[in-house]
């Protein structure tokens, strides 16, 4: 009787885990679902390398932030032309500070990194959605694609 007992518990504990295992899963596509710390979902576009290229050209008005890692940001010589320089565990804060807290909430801004699979830019975009931005786009590919696809790039400030 006890080791009926003890299967019904695993087999319960087991399929708890389960859904919760499924309800917290990132989706990746087109459409990314982040999962933020208070539990809400905030969908994240990609936007292509080449897209951005032509908003730039066009002079479109949009908020670039590199959040590529200390290492790869001191490695490289340049940033995307007009990029902010922000450190992911640093983003909420600095969103309070110039010249972040005078982005207006509903301009475009494009987040990008040096990650395999755009996973600090995805982060970036969830805390700007989670701070109340609408139009948050990560670039597909990141620094690498803007690279490979020639985009316009300026020296990074010097420290």
């Amino acid at each position: 009787m006890n080791c009926k007992r003890l299967v019904s518990w695993c087999l319960l504990l087991f399929s708890s885990h389960m859904v919760i295992a499924d309800s917290g899963r990132v989706r990746i596509g087109f459409l990314v679902q982040t999962e933020s710390l208070q539990g809400k979902t905030a969908p994240a576009e990609f936007i292509l390398a080449a897209e951005l290229k032509a908003k730039l050209v066009r002079r479109e008005p949009l908020t670039i932030l590199d959040v590529r890692d200390t290492s790869s940001y001191v490695d490289s010589n340049n940033r995307i032309k007009g990029a902010l320089y922000v450190k992911l565990r640093r983003l909420n804060y600095r969103l309070s500070m110039a010249p972040l807290r005078d982005v207006p909430r509903d301009s475009e801004v494009v987040t990008y990194c040096a990650c395999p699979n755009d996973e600090a830019s995805i982060r970036a975009a969830q805390i700007l959605s989670d701070a109340g931005f609408k139009r948050v786009h990560v670039l597909k590919g990141g620094w690498r694609m803007w690279l490979k696809v020639s985009g316009q790039v300026e020296p990074r400030p010097k420290a």
